[in-house]
């Protein structure tokens, strides 16, 4: 069986996005390799204080992967084996993963079908004693409801620790996520909105204790060089990647602006289809990291619109109550309906600033012959 053809319109193109910052990130690459500076030096301070000062946040701390932001951040608060931290049951699997490695056990809570996000109405029936955290997420880029959280979770003196992988530049009602939380955590994989040349992430937050207590985790448990606190682990953000970010960080709000405008053509062109095109909430400004639509033959209407030309991906086939990693929590079909539902229906479409405006319209004209 042959392959299907290359798309004509990639879902997302990072060669493009390198093009946008040519110039800045040569002139970092180059400036590194010629420094002899590779970790914890001035690129990485430059870029925390710039990140943390766009996130609206007092602190930041660079390390080497989302999933180690979020392992760390609830490392740093406490959360530990026999606690419970409450995640949404639609997200990609590194939110569990990163509970799991701590030794606590997740507890899933259906998300609000019409933004995809944790139902605030669902979270104070998920809490028991054992409850430590509530990791919500800022899936595909919408903002979770924060406040409408943060108040359940201060009733029951439980944390808020908010993943914030899709939300580079997102606002819920005016305000920056990456403020939102205790701690928020990043991640700058490639495909980002603000992407590294490779595996990167952070964590923000208002408290310099707790920012500093996963910089010490994730440098070896240390503070001091050869002085060791605490068992820690190797997971730091280096020069290169630090100085990639921020040559392409001033360009993040330009590039978000024309996601927000490919978003709004795509909602004007899809509208009155057999589609569930994303809803945004009145709170919400989003990043648009992803755009995603719902279709009742999903993997049809993804093989139609490949014959077309464009490329598309899942996000994410099987939620992660149903993969191999968590059977023996002993969950079966039919324990999270919503999330299974989202994850059998979902599709991405094309979205990234490159995309120019007939790029656009081609995507519309093949998603309307195509639903």
């Amino acid at each position: 069986m042959s392959s299907p053809p290359s798309p004509v319109i990639p879902f997302l193109d990072l060669k493009s996005v390198y093009e946008g910052s040519r110039r800045e990130i040569d002139a970092a690459l180059s400036r590194v390799a010629a420094s002899g500076w590779y970790l914890l030096g001035s690129e990485l301070a430059a870029f925390e204080a710039e990140w943390a000062r766009r996130c609206g946040a007092g602190h930041a701390v660079g390390v080497a992967n989302g999933l180690d932001a979020l392992h760390l951040g609830l490392l740093a608060l406490g959360v530990g084996s026999g606690d419970e931290v409450i995640v949404p049951s639609n997200t990609y699997i590194a939110t569990w993963l990163a509970v799991s490695r701590c030794g606590a056990s997740v507890v899933p809570v259906e998300p609000v079908e019409a933004t995809y996000n944790l139902d605030p109405a669902r979270l104070e029936g998920a809490i028991t004693p054992r409850t430590k955290a509530v990791l919500p997420v800022h899936l595909y880029g919408q903002p979770a409801d924060m406040d409408a959280i943060r108040a359940v979770a201060a009733r029951h003196g439980v944390r808020v620790f908010d993943d914030c992988a899709q939300a580079h530049a997102a606002r819920y009602k005016g305000r920056a996520v990456g403020s939102l939380a205790e701690l928020s955590a990043w991640s700058f994989y490639p495909g980002k909105n603000l992407g590294a040349f490779g595996d990167a992430g952070a964590v923000t937050g208002d408290d310099r204790a707790l920012v500093e207590q996963v910089r010490a985790l994730g440098n070896y448990g240390s503070r001091v060089k050869y002085h060791h606190e605490v068992k820690g682990c190797n997971s730091r953000l280096d020069e290169i990647q630090a100085a990639v970010l921020a040559a392409k960080l001033p360009g993040l709000e330009r590039a978000t602006t024309r996601r927000r405008a490919i978003a709004k053509r795509y909602l004007e062109g899809m509208r009155d289809l057999p589609l569930r095109l994303p809803a945004v909430a009145e709170f919400a400004e989003p990043a648009w990291h992803l755009f995603v639509v719902r279709h009742r033959e999903r993997d049809r209407f993804q093989q139609r619109l490949a014959e077309r030309g464009i490329g598309t991906l899942i996000h994410y086939p099987v939620p992660p109550h149903l993969q191999p990693a968590y059977a023996e929590l002993g969950w079966t079909k039919g324990r999270f309906p919503i999330a299974e539902a989202i994850h059998a229906e979902v599709l991405s479409l094309p979205m990234w600033p490159g995309l120019d405006d007939a790029a656009v319209e081609q995507v519309i004209d093949a998603v309307r012959a195509c639903a």
